[in-house]
């Protein structure tokens, strides 16, 4: 009796609603109903291919017979035992392929394209003794292409300028080109001249020791900026007569690994669930070994440990999308191959190809700071919103829609509690974007298609290059080398009580102590930046600049030190040669 109790009930409050409110009433029974759908479920037409069907035009028929012919045409190279052949030698070329990249130089010699002599504010420790030696060392070393590229992700200070987004070179602009040794090392070389952006390259570095006034320059498509000062570290650049072997291979690499894509789609054409892993595992090495390798050379015990779990998560992607779109298009081996490759190399190419889009990370700190992120942002969320609207209706028509939503706004709320916990922050990394999208895309269409090529690239693009990082980190984490929010010490001289009658040598510049509430969070003394180099740590109040060199501009920058290590320093304060005292900016630095 129960059950026709309530039936009955949820009747009688149908009715009541119904007597109350007609029109509310018929209005959500037709959009609960349109969002039903079909019932029973249906399943979508399988797409008729564009080049293997017959046209109307004008009252004639055209009959455009080009995939047929290439199914006709291909058959007798569709034996498995050919393309186990195929999968011999590819293992083989791309075996020799990547010992030509990377075993035939030594592994000392590579640097990455962010590999520098000196480390930021205080990293070198004071006066730089960490970084040492400064003078009388040469090494030659090999660059790995595409260097430009590579940028600051937070803002650096180099005397009073802030730089960011730019690959950090200072200097070059002298007849030697010198550069401070906190410039990005392959960056330096190619727009010196001794490496090829394109294709990477081997030189040799001298340190030169101290050097003063690093001029800016522009060459080879980077530009320099200049420091008016003196560094204790400096080097200059000259051709490798040790090195061999030295051209990245990335390019040619991609090549063949786009031809035999192709070759796999249009010729051999296995079944589609082989088609399926072969893209994975193409896609996954040659991001792993050459177009964004973790390390140079490449870690391939760091490499082998994500394969794995990969492979767990496309195995997923196969149950939930591609085994309902890849098999419909056997008789489309040309759109297929158009459809799936143009966006799967893309995604799989991510850090070439979506390189000018000026967003890094999906944190409100990286939108804001890079210039035109917030607007990138918006177009990229109206692209999703347009493509997600689509498929929301293309899922309809198939009755599973109500299914698709439970799932989705589930999803939605465990992502809401997530991105609440305490001391974590919520991160979206590309490789969780495409998890999270790839189930709506399985469907027999070929919008489908193209959005799981790009979405299983833009996944491979992302653990084989980053790993599986976690969905949840800390604020430490997403910081990198940038500001950390500690407490900024402040100068107590100042340009309105700085004398610029007394001499430099007999000058003395000062600041405030630790206020009460900054020594209970542990902070116990200062260390001061004169010149971006670590000059004094400890707990005094003053620093003499006895030292300093007259005629030059001095810049000094102020942290507190929490036992060895320094926190956020401050900008810049600018003492000019004629006695100007320029008070620092506010805010870290």
């Amino acid at each position: 009796m129960i059950p026709s109790t309530r039936e009955s009930l949820s009747k009688r409050l149908q009715r009541s609603i119904a007597a109350q409110s007609p029109w509310l009433y018929t209005k959500t029974a037709r959009i609960l109903k349109y969002i039903r759908g079909p019932r029973p479920k249906v399943d979508l037409p399988v797409p008729v291919p564009i080049l293997g069907r017959t046209y109307n035009i004008r009252g004639k028929s055209v009959t455009v017979a080009l995939e047929p012919a290439i199914v006709r045409l291909t058959r007798p190279f569709t034996a498995p035992w050919l393309l186990t052949i195929l999968v011999i030698v590819y293992i083989i070329s791309f075996a020799f392929f990547a010992r030509a990249q990377w075993y035939l130089t030594p592994a000392e010699a590579f640097v990455d394209c962010t590999s520098v002599y000196w480390l930021p504010d205080a990293g070198c420790g004071l006066d730089g003794n960490s970084c040492g030696p400064f003078i009388d060392s040469a090494f030659d070393f090999r660059c790995p292409a595409q260097c430009s590229s590579v940028v600051l992700q937070n803002p650096r200070v180099v005397g009073s300028t802030e730089v960011d987004f730019v690959p950090l070179i200072v200097g070059g602009g002298d007849s030697n080109r010198t550069y401070r040794g906190d410039s990005f090392i392959c960056a330096s070389a190619v727009q010196a001249g001794f490496i090829s952006d394109s294709t990477g390259g081997c030189a040799s570095l001298q340190l030169v020791g101290t050097f003063t006034d690093f001029l800016p320059t522009t060459a080879f498509g980077l530009s320099s900026i200049g420091f008016p000062s003196s560094f204790p570290l400096s080097f200059n650049f000259s051709r490798s007569n040790t090195l061999t072997h030295c051209t990245d291979l990335r390019n040619a690499a991609l090549a063949f690994n786009i031809l035999i894509t192709c070759f796999l789609f249009l010729v051999l054409r296995p079944k589609a669930v082989v088609l399926y892993w072969c893209l994975v595992s193409i896609g996954f090495w040659h991001i792993a070994l050459f177009s964004q390798p973790q390390a140079t050379p490449p870690p391939l015990d760091v490499a082998f440990g994500a394969f794995l779990p990969t492979l767990f998560v496309a195995y997923a992607f196969w149950r939930l999308a591609f085994r309902f779109t890849l098999p419909v298009f056997v008789n489309a081996p040309f759109e297929a191959m158009i459809w799936y490759l143009a966006p799967f190399w893309t995604g799989v190419l991510s850090n070439v190809t979506l390189d000018a889009i000026p967003i890094d990370r999906l944190t409100a700190s990286d939108i804001k700071q890079q210039p035109g992120g917030l607007t990138a942002l918006i177009i990229i969320v109206l692209i999703v919103l347009a493509i997600a609207i689509n498929q929301v209706r293309v899922i309809r028509k198939t009755g599973y829609l109500p299914y698709y939503l439970g799932w989705y706004v589930m999803g939605g709320l465990v992502t809401l509690v997530l991105a609440l916990l305490p001391g974590l922050e919520f991160r979206l990394h590309h490789y969780i974007i495409a998890m999270a999208l790839m189930p709506g895309t399985g469907f027999p269409t070929r919008l489908s298609a193209i959005y799981q090529g790009f979405l299983l690239g833009i996944f491979l693009n992302g653990v084989s290059a980053f790993g599986f990082d976690s969905i949840l980190q800390t604020a430490a984490d997403l910081v990198r080398d940038g500001p950390t929010g500690s407490p900024l010490p402040t100068f107590l001289t100042n340009s309105t009580n700085y004398n610029s009658a007394i001499a430099l040598a007999n000058q003395t510049i000062s600041w405030l102590p630790i206020p009460d509430s900054v020594l209970n969070q542990g902070w116990q003394g200062f260390s001061l930046l004169v010149d971006d180099v670590e000059r004094y740590s400890g707990v005094a109040l003053n620093y003499s600049l006895t030292a300093l060199e007259v005629g030059l501009p001095h810049f000094f920058r102020l942290a507190y030190v929490n036992g060895d290590t320094p926190g956020d320093f401050t900008m810049a304060a600018t003492l000019w040669p004629n006695g100007t005292w320029v008070n620092p900016l506010p805010g870290p630095s």
